[in-house]
C-alpha cells in the first residue's frame, strides 16, 4: 500500500498555484508538518514564489506548548519572525486587523475525528471571517486519524452548540478535516471560496498507522493513536468528578477516582464482553486536573480488536458502570453559564438525563440511529476519498 500523501506536501507542486504570487496567512500548529517532520509554516516561510505574512495558532498555540484550556497571546513566531495570531485568547476569530494584506488564508492543523476537538471550530470561524472579507480560504488535508468510514454518538442539538461544538454532526463524524470544512461551508452558509488540496492514497478505513505517516500529538494530552481511538466515548469524564486521565501518561484511556473501587468496576465492565476490548485495574495519581496529587482507583481500556471496538459504546457503558457503583460520590461537573460541561460535550441534556433515570447502553445509542441516517445522507455530498 503506498504512502499517504498530505495535503501540505501537494501544496508546493501540485497546488502551487494556489499560493503563488500571493501574501499567505496560514492557520496551523505544532501538528501542521509533512512526513519528514518539516513544519509547513517553516516551508512556506522559505517558498520563494509568495509571501507568508501571519501565522494564526488554535488552542495549545502556534507550537502546541499550552496546555487545556490556556489562553494564548498574540507574539513574533521565533522560527520564522512573522507575527503569530492566537485564535485562543482574546478572541477565537480573525478580526480584519489579522487579516490585512492576506490574499489566502491557508489551514493545516490535524484533527481527530471527533466533535467536541476545538480546532474544528477554530477552522469554521476562521472561514467565516474570510468569507465576509472576500479572502479564497484553502484546506490542506490530513487523514482522520480513526478512520473516515465510520459515524456514531448523538446529534448536536443547536440550543447547546459551544466552542466544543458548533454544528448538528454526530461525536463521531467520520470525515477528514477538508470534507467536513466543504459540509461546514455548504451545510451552514458559511459561503467562503473554498479550495481543499486533497491527499493522495488515502483508504478511508485506515487509520493513522495505516498511512505511513508518524504521528505528532495533535494537543498536548492526545500523545498517541490510542488515545485518539477511545477519546470519542471517554472524553465524556470531562463532564463528571472522575478523572479522565489527564495529568497522567494514559490521558483518556484511563479513567478513576479515589473513590472507585477499580477491581469491581473491571470485574464489572469485562462481564459485558464489551466487542474488542479488555479492562484493567489501575492506580494512578494525576499531576494535574482533577484529584491532582489524589490516589485514584480507576482501569485501564485495552483496545485488542479496533475491527469491533465501538468507543462510543464502550464509553458510555463504563460512564454508566461507574455512576451506578459510586452514585453517592459521583456528580455531573458544576455547571458553567447555565449549561453543565457535560451538557456542552454532549449537546444536549437529554444524555445526562437519560443516565440519571437508570437507561442501558443499548437504550443510548439506539435512540441516535434515526439522526445517524440521516446524517449519513448529507456527509456522503462531501466525500472526497
Amino acid at each position: 500500500m503506498s504512502a499517504v500523501r498530505l495535503g501540505c506536501e501537494r501544496l508546493f507542486d501540485d497546488a502551487a498555484h494556489l499560493i503563488d504570487g500571493h501574501r499567505v496567512g496560514l492557520i496551523t500548529n505544532h501538528s501542521g508538518v509533512d512526513r519528514t517532520l518539516t513544519a509547513t509554516a517553516d516551508r512556506l516561510h522559505a517558498y520563494p514564489h509568495s509571501q507568508l505574512v501571519a501565522l494564526f495558532g488554535p488552542e495549545h498555540g502556534i507550537r502546541g506548548a499550552a496546555q487545556d484550556g490556556e489562553k494564548v497571546g498574540t507574539f513574533r513566531d521565533p522560527q520564522t519572525g512573522v507575527a503569530a495570531h492566537s485564535l485562543y485568547g482574546d478572541t477565537r476569530q480573525p478580526d480584519a486587523q489579522m487579516l490585512n494584506g492576506i490574499d489566502l488564508m491557508l489551514f493545516d492543523i490535524q484533527d481527530v475525528g471527533v466533535r467536541f476537538y476545538t480546532y474544528l471550530y477554530t477552522m469554521s470561524m476562521s472561514m467565516e471571517a474570510c468569507a465576509k472579507r472576500d479572502i479564497p480560504f484553502a484546506v490542506l488535508d490530513r487523514p482522520n486519524p480513526i478512520g473516515g468510514h465510520i459515524c456514531g454518538g448523538n446529534m448536536l442539538d443547536s440550543n447547546f452548540a459551544s466552542f466544543v461544538g458548533r454544528y448538528p454532526i454526530p461525536i463521531r463524524y467520520g470525515l477528514t478535516i477538508g470534507e467536513l470544512a466543504q459540509l461546514f461551508n455548504s451545510a451552514f452558509d458559511i459561503g467562503v471560496e473554498l479550495h481543499v488540496v486533497e491527499m493522495q492514497s488515502w483508504q478511508r478505513d485506515q487509520y493513522w498507522d495505516d498511512t505511513g505517516l508518524p504521528w505528532v500529538p495533535p494537543s498536548p494530552n492526545m500523545p498517541t493513536l490510542d488515545t485518539a481511538i477511545v477519546y470519542p466515548g471517554t472524553c465524556f469524564f470531562e463532564g463528571t468528578n472522575i478523572s479522565e486521565g489527564r495529568g497522567t501518561t494514559r490521558p483518556f484511556e484511563q479513567f478513576g477516582a479515589p473513590f472507585v473501587d477499580g477491581h469491581h468496576l473491571a470485574d464489572q465492565l469485562n462481564e459485558m464482553q464489551l466487542p474488542g476490548t479488555i479492562f484493567r485495574p489501575v492506580y494512578f495519581q494525576p499531576s494535574a486536573g482533577k484529584h491532582a496529587g489524589s490516589v485514584c482507583q480507576g482501569v485501564q481500556i485495552h483496545v485488542t480488536q479496533r475491527s469491533v471496538f465501538d468507543p462510543l459504546r464502550t464509553g458510555f457503558a463504563a460512564l454508566i458502570a461507574v455512576r451506578k457503583q459510586s452514585e453517592r460520590d459521583f456528580a455531573w461537573r458544576t455547571p458553567a453559564g447555565g449549561i453543565h460541561n457535560f451538557d456542552r460535550l454532549a449537546g444536549s441534556s437529554d444524555l445526562r438525563h437519560t443516565i440519571d433515570n437508570g437507561c442501558d447502553v443499548d437504550e443510548l445509542l439506539g435512540a441516535w440511529q434515526a439522526d445517524l441516517v440521516e446524517f449519513e445522507t448529507l456527509r456522503q455530498r462531501h466525500v472526497l476519498y
